[in-house]
């Protein structure tokens, strides 16, 4: 009996140890509550984000088999389908978001339901590209977790744990070149350590941490640039290969991990120094010429496809860093005058969310 108990507190405690590290905890939804009802700007915010949740309410899930994005060019039908079924994401990240602010029942059941939805069509491939677009979806599982019937969790469950299986399973990933270590790669990590972490599984989150050590030092270069720099010749590509890396890295120091912002390769690569390196054209110091030198097919055919900003020659727009930096105050804070001024000062309710977890 006293195993059996021991085993309950020690499981009870892990559950409260990894309740919500992809999405706000218990105390920062208290925290988001007390803005919304003590601060004007929060309120006006929080309206528009309230009347979203219930515009919602009133809509079906739309979910798609397979999310097909990766390599394929804008108009291609498979590609213009998953965009609309894509907007499924922010609809029942919103509603569980409104459930756990308002406690309303009718927005956990709409979340619920989007859910369901899709963990009984989508069937993952094993593409990061593609399941990149699953954050959402991830943290709205996060939110709603232990508000669910077993049932329903089990199901939900096993659908992101069938996507993580594919990610690590897929032959692109166990190759040591390409895919398996470029953009791709810092995908693949973040989507396996975000549905480890939601899941609380700790195999998952083990064999993210271990490889994620492992694509510093091969993506990122000591001199700040990276693996998808060199080959694309597009600043596009540094910040599509960091946001990732830095989504993971806020993961890992939310659940008291290591801090791998600062965590140097042993050739001296770091994620630190590579956002440093983006910094000066952030600010306009200097600028870059886009894609002059790509070595990548894909881009080329984007360019003659007429898609914004993949033609050669294409000015970087600092704004694009925007990600980047969203993420990278959460570790230097010597970083947040500059947000502010590339945002304009502009504060909208991801910047109100984002303060709150800043503020942890």
């Amino acid at each position: 009996m006293k195993i059996t108990l021991c085993m309950l507190l020690f499981s009870v405690f892990m559950s409260a140890t990894y309740g919500q590290i992809v999405s706000l905890n218990s105390a920062e939804i208290m925290v988001l509550k007390r803005k919304i009802k003590g601060e004007a700007n929060a309120k006006a915010l929080y309206q528009s984000f309230e009347k979203s949740a219930e515009d919602f309410l009133a809509q079906t899930p739309n979910p798609v088999d397979t999310i097909r994005t990766e390599g394929l060019l804008r108009g291609n039908p498979k590609k213009e389908r998953t965009s609309i079924a894509l907007r499924d994401m922010n609809k029942m990240y919103t509603l569980a978001l409104q459930f756990k602010i308002s406690g309303d029942k009718k927005y956990l059941a709409k979340a619920n339901e989007f859910l369901l939805a899709w963990a009984k069509v989508n069937q993952p491939n094993g593409d990061p590209i593609d399941d990149t677009n699953l954050d959402r979806a991830i943290e709205a599982y996060d939110l709603i977790k232990d508000e669910i019937s077993p049932k329903d969790n089990n199901l939900v469950a096993n659908w992101l744990k069938g996507t993580a299986l594919a990610e690590i399973n897929s032959k692109r990933m166990n190759r040591n070149q390409g895919t398996g270590i470029n953009n791709w790669n810092a995908h693949r990590l973040k989507v396996v350590g975000e549905i480890g972490y939601a899941l609380n599984d700790q195999e998952f989150i083990s064999w993210t941490i271990e490889r994620f050590k492992k694509h510093i030092g091969i993506n990122l270069n000591e001199d700040g640039t990276s693996l998808d720099f060199k080959e694309r010749d597009a600043m596009h590509y540094h910040i599509y290969d960091l946001e990732p890396m830095l989504r993971l890295a806020l993961l890992i120091k939310r659940a008291g991990g290591e801090n791998f912002y600062t965590y140097q390769s042993p050739k001296a690569s770091s994620i630190k120094k590579s956002v440093d390196w983006l910094t000066p054209y952030i600010k306009g110091e200097k600028q870059h010429e886009e894609y002059v030198n790509t070595t990548v097919k894909f881009d080329k055919d984007r360019a003659k496809n007429n898609e914004p900003g993949f033609a050669p020659g294409t000015m970087f727009k600092p704004i694009l860093a925007l990600p980047v930096l969203k993420l990278s105050v959460y570790f230097d804070s010597t970083q947040l005058d500059l947000l502010k001024t590339l945002n304009k000062h502009r504060k909208d309710w991801q910047m109100l969310i984002d303060e709150i977890r800043q503020d942890e």
